[in-house]
C-alpha cells in the first residue's frame, strides 16, 4: 500500500504517522522524552534523541504495516532551536530550544544595541527576543568558547532529520526566518553582513520551502530505519507551520490555534506586518507571511496541575466544569516559565490570585484553562491591532481532545473554531506535505480531502460581559505585579539545579 510517513520532533515526545495516499491513518507511534533544564531559564535536548526516537518510530510503524510502501518523508519539530554541530555532524552541545529558553537576555540587549532596533526590525522583521535563534547562537560564541570554536553547521530538528536521512544540509524558510537577524525576511535569502558578524565560523544551511525535496534516503540510512533507499524527504518547518498545514489553516486570512505543551498561533497573510509585540516570519509556502505568537505555558500548566493534585485528567475536568465560568473568582497569570507573546517578559512569573480556603483543585483548573483562554485572547487582540486580517480559526494539537477547554477558549476570546477530523498535529501534516512533493502536476492532495472540518464550537454570548471584566483584570494583574515577580525571578537565576544523570550523559 503505497503511503507517506510523517515524523515529528516536540517539547514532550516525538510522533509518527503513515499516511495513506487519501489521508488514513493506517498507523501512529510515539516517544516520550524530557528535555533538560540545568538551571532556570535554560532549555535544552540531546540531538541524538531526535534521531534515535526517528529510527525507533520507523521501524515500528513499518513493523506494524508490513505492506506499506514508503513513497516520501515528511519531518518536522519544534522550533526555532539552536543546534550546532562540528564538521563531522557532531553536535558540539545540546540544543538550545525555542523561545522557553531565555538564557540569552544579555545577547539580546548586546545585539540590539549594536544594530539598532529599526535595522534589526527592517532586516528580519522582529525585534529581538527569547525566541530569536541569532543571540542563542551569540550566547554559544560569548559564554562556550570550548564548543564555539568546533562549530561549523546550523541544524534544527527538522534540518537535522533530514541531514541524517540524506546528507543534504538545508533549512527551511520559515525556520531560518526565525534565527534573526540573520536572515532578510523580503529578500527571503541570509542577511550577509549580520552572519558574517555573529556568526561566521557557521556555514550558511541552503535555503528551501518546507514542502520542497531536501533529498533521498542514503543506503546508511535505510539501513537504520527500513525505509527503502532514493525515498524523496522534503525539507519539513518547524511543528506550529506543519500543524497549520495538518488542517488546513495555512491560507490567507487563516488563524491556527495550536494547543499543545505550549499554545502556538500563525496567521497567514500577504504582507508583512511588523510589531514588537509579535513574530513576524516567513510563510512555509511562497508568498506569504506569518505573524506568530505563542504562550510559554498552556499544556505545560494544565499537566503540572495534575502531577500537583495527583488527579487524572478526567477527574480534575469534570471538577473544572462544576466549578464554571469565572473559576468562582479565582484568575490565573499562566507566565509559569516567563511568557513570550504578546508581552515578550522572559522574567514574568505565574500568579495565583484571589485564593481561599474554599478552593479546590477543580477550580484551579478551571483558571487554569481560563488563563490560556485569556493568554489567546490577548494574542489575537495584538494581531489585529498590528493589521492582521484574521477571518477563520482553526484549531489543532492534543489539547482539541478535551471539550471543555475548546469551549472556554472560544467563551473567552469570542472566537469560532472549526476542529478537523484530524487532530493529530505536526506529523500528519508532514506527511501531506511529503505525499504533496512527490505529486504529479494537478494530482496534488487536497488537505480539505484528507481531513475535513468535524466540529465547530461557538462561544456563548451570555458569558461575554463576565469574560470582558476578566480580560481586564487580567492585563491589569501583570501590571500590578511585575516589580514584584521580576524580583523574585531574578533570585530564582541564582539558584541551580541538581544535574541529573541524564544531564551527566
Amino acid at each position: 500500500m503505497r503511503c507517506t510517513l510523517g515524523v515529528d520532533v516536540g517539547t514532550s515526545s516525538t510522533k509518527g504517522v503513515l499516511v495513506s495516499d487519501d489521508g488514513t491513518i493506517l498507523a501512529t507511534a510515539t516517544r516520550a522524552h524530557d528535555v533538560q533544564r540545568p538551571r532556570t531559564g535554560w532549555v535544552e535536548m540531546d540531538a541524538a534523541i531526535w534521531w534515535d526516537e526517528f529510527v525507533a518510530l520507523a521501524r515500528e510503524l513499518l513493523g506494524a504495516t508490513p505492506d506499506a510502501e514508503v513513497a516520501a518523508v515528511g519531518v518536522s519539530g519544534m522550533g526555532p532551536c539552536v543546534l550546532l554541530a562540528d564538521d563531522d555532524d557532531q553536535p558540539v552541545r545540546p540544543a538550545i530550544l525555542y523561545g522557553v529558553d531565555t538564557r540569552a537576555g544579555a545577547q539580546i540587549e548586546r545585539l540590539t544595541a549594536e544594530l539598532g532596533v529599526d535595522e534589526i526590525t527592517r532586516v528580519g522583521g522582529s525585534v529581538l527576543t527569547s525566541q530569536a535563534g541569532g543571540p542563542k547562537i551569540a550566547w554559544v560564541a560569548d559564554e562556550e568558547p570550548g564548543a564555539w570554536a568546533r562549530a561549523r553547521r546550523l541544524f534544527m530538528p527538522a534540518s537535522w532529520l533530514a541531514r541524517k536521512l540524506t546528507g543534504a544540509y538545508v533549512l527551511d524558510h520559515q525556520s531560518a526566518s526565525q534565527v534573526s537577524p540573520l536572515y532578510d525576511i523580503e529578500g527571503e535569502r541570509w542577511h550577509d553582513p549580520f552572519w558574517e558578524r555573529y556568526a561566521a565560523p557557521i556555514e550558511q544551511p541552503a535555503l528551501a520551502w518546507a514542502g520542497d525535496i531536501a533529498g533521498n534516503v542514503t543506503p546508511a540510512a535505510s539501513e537504520l530505519t527500513g525505509i527503502p533507499v532514493g525515498t524523496p524527504v522534503i525539507t519539513g518547518t518547524i511543528d506550529a507551520w506543519t500543524e497549520a498545514v495538518s488542517v488546513g489553516a495555512h491560507e490567507v486570512g487563516d488563524l491556527m490555534l495550536m494547543y499543545g505543551t505550549t499554545m502556538f498561533l500563525v496567521a497567514t497573510g500577504e504582507e508583512t506586518l511588523r510589531t514588537p509585540s509579535m513574530w513576524t516570519t516567513a510563510g512555509a509556502f511562497a508568498g506569504t507571511r506569518n505573524l506568530a505568537g505563542g504562550l510559554s505555558t498552556s499544556g505545560a500548566l494544565t499537566a503540572w496541575l495534575k502531577d500537583l493534585t495527583d488527579a487524572d485528567y478526567p477527574q480534575l475536568l469534570a471538577e473544572a466544569e462544576a466549578s464554571g465560568p469565572g473559576a468562582r473568582g479565582l484568575l490565573v497569570l499562566p507566565y509559569f516559565a516567563g511568557e513570550r507573546t504578546p508581552i515578550q517578559d522572559p522574567d514574568a512569573r505565574g500568579v495565583i490570585a484571589g485564593l481561599t480556603l474554599e478552593h479546590t483543585r477543580g477550580d484551579l483548573y478551571r483558571a487554569a484553562l481560563e488563563a490560556t483562554a485569556l493568554g489567546v485572547r490577548h494574542n489575537v487582540a495584538t494581531m489585529r491591532q498590528a493589521g492582521a486580517d484574521i477571518r477563520r480559526i482553526v484549531a489543532v494539537g492534543g489539547g482539541t481532545q478535551g471539550q471543555l477547554w475548546l469551549q472556554v477558549v472560544s467563551d473567552v476570546t469570542g472566537l469560532v473554531q472549526e476542529v478537523p477530523a484530524t487532530t493529530i498535529g505536526a506529523s500528519y501534516g508532514a506527511a501531506f506535505l511529503a505525499a504533496t512533493a512527490i505529486a504529479g502536476e494537478g494530482a496534488a492532495p487536497l488537505i480539505t480531502d484528507w481531513n475535513p472540518v468535524t466540529q465547530t464550537i461557538t462561544p456563548n454570548p451570555d458569558l461575554r460581559p463576565q469574560y470582558d471584566t476578566l480580560f481586564d483584570r487580567y492585563v491589569r494583574l501583570y501590571s500590578a505585579t511585575a516589580d514584584v515577580v521580576h524580583e523574585l525571578a531574578a533570585d530564582q537565576r541564582g539558584a541551580t539545579r541538581p544535574t541529573t544523570l541524564s544531564e551527566e550523559s
